[in-house]
Parts: structure tokens; C-alpha cells; sequence
């Protein structure tokens, strides 16, 4: 049974489930052909979204070889194939809307949501971009929208030259991560000392980006 201990917007709950218009989105250009996209708040209600998406996915957990170990994933996980209905009605709203306000750069829609859930500080992702997929070779999007309180997402260029770019993201924000950023760039989840809350983030991917 997953519990939780969210501690709630002093701006949320006041407004259901819901998504703001996507202008005001602000693009940060990072280098070497990636940006980001930054829009906070998209989400209203959020912190009751967090509780429904707690109680209804499907959460699993992952063992992983690390060296000459396994290991747990530090984080629960639930993945949504492309056609598989999504944990809330929201959520298929927010896909629809993301693949029509990128349609021109992107070319192709949103298909899939990966959820991931972040239990309290030590949960994290380690520094990666993703690059299974078409990300490897091509310019793509990933879009990710974040409920429950706010985890800091870090960036920084995958040669290990210039400054890491953080973004605190939590209580319905958004950011789209562009361009080249999942071939030039990495991200991470760092842990954290300070008591963080839970977060859940969802992201949304096109077909073969992984």
C-alpha cells in the first residue's frame, strides 16, 4: 500500500482539476541546439490530482544490475502505452493540448506517459537523458508535468562543460525539455536532506522516444 504525506499549495485546492491556457510559457535556450519551455502552475487542482493518480495507478517498483549488484530503482514507476487510457481525464487533455501547441516544431503528437513517483528525498533519477529511443539520433520533445511538492529537476551538458541549469517543479508545473537537450544534455532527480514531500511527475513522449 503506498502512503503519502503531501503538504498542500497554499494556492491549490481552491480550483478543480484542470489545465491554464499555455500562454506564458517562457523558453530558456540551454546550447548546442536545446532548450526548455518553463510554465508554472499549468495545472490547477494538482494536489488533488496527486492523491487521485496515488490511489489509482498501478505502481511498481524496479530492480536494476548496478555493477556487480541489483539493486532497487529508486522510485516507483508506471508506463502508459501508446492507446492505453490514461489515470485521469486530465491527463489526456494536457497530451492533446501539449501535441497542438508544439504540433509545428514537434511535427507528430504526444503518445505515451511514463509516471514516475517520488516518495520523499531519497527517491531520485541519476543524471541521463533519453536517448533509448529516436533521442539518440534526432531532435525530439519530452514534456513533463509535475504534481505534489516540488523537487528540484537538474540539467547540465552531457560533455561536463558549462553550468548545471535547476528548475524547482511541483503543484501542477510544467516544463518541455527541446531541440537536441535529450542527445546534448542530461537531467537527474537529485536526493535531498531537506524533508522533500512527495512528487509524482508524468511525462509525455512521442512515438519511439524513450
Amino acid at each position: 500500500m503506498v502512503t503519502t504525506h503531501l503538504q498542500s499549495s497554499l494556492f491549490d485546492g481552491v480550483e478543480d482539476i484542470g489545465l491554464r491556457p499555455l500562454a506564458g510559457v517562457e523558453r530558456t535556450t540551454l546550447g548546442l541546439g536545446a532548450w526548455i519551455d518553463v510554465l508554472p502552475g499549468w495545472l490547477t487542482g494538482a494536489d488533488e490530482l496527486f492523491q487521485e493518480l496515488v490511489a489509482a495507478v498501478p505502481w511498481h517498483a524496479e530492480r536494476r544490475q548496478m555493477y556487480e549488484r541489483v539493486v532497487d530503482v529508486p522510485r516507483l514507476l508506471c508506463h502508459y502505452a501508446e492507446g492505453v487510457e490514461l489515470p485521469h481525464p486530465v491527463l489526456d487533455e494536457a497530451r492533446e493540448e501539449l501535441g497542438a501547441y508544439y504540433a509545428e516544431e514537434l511535427g507528430e503528437p504526444f503518445r505515451t506517459a511514463g509516471l514516475c513517483y517520488y516518495r520523499d528525498g531519497e527517491d531520485s533519477v541519476a543524471w541521463h537523458g533519453d536517448r533509448i529511443g529516436r533521442g539518440r539520433s534526432q531532435d525530439t520533445m519530452v514534456a513533463i508535468l509535475s504534481v505534489g511538492e516540488p523537487r528540484v529537476l537538474a540539467l547540465r551538458p552531457r560533455d561536463g562543460g558549462g553550468p548545471a541549469v535547476r528548475r524547482s517543479l511541483g503543484h501542477g508545473d510544467l516544463i518541455v525539455m527541446g531541440g537536441s537537450c535529450q542527445r546534448t544534455w542530461d537531467h537527474a532527480i537529485p536526493k535531498t536532506a531537506r524533508g522533500a514531500g512527495p512528487r509524482i511527475s508524468i511525462q509525455f513522449r512521442p512515438r519511439g522516444v524513450l
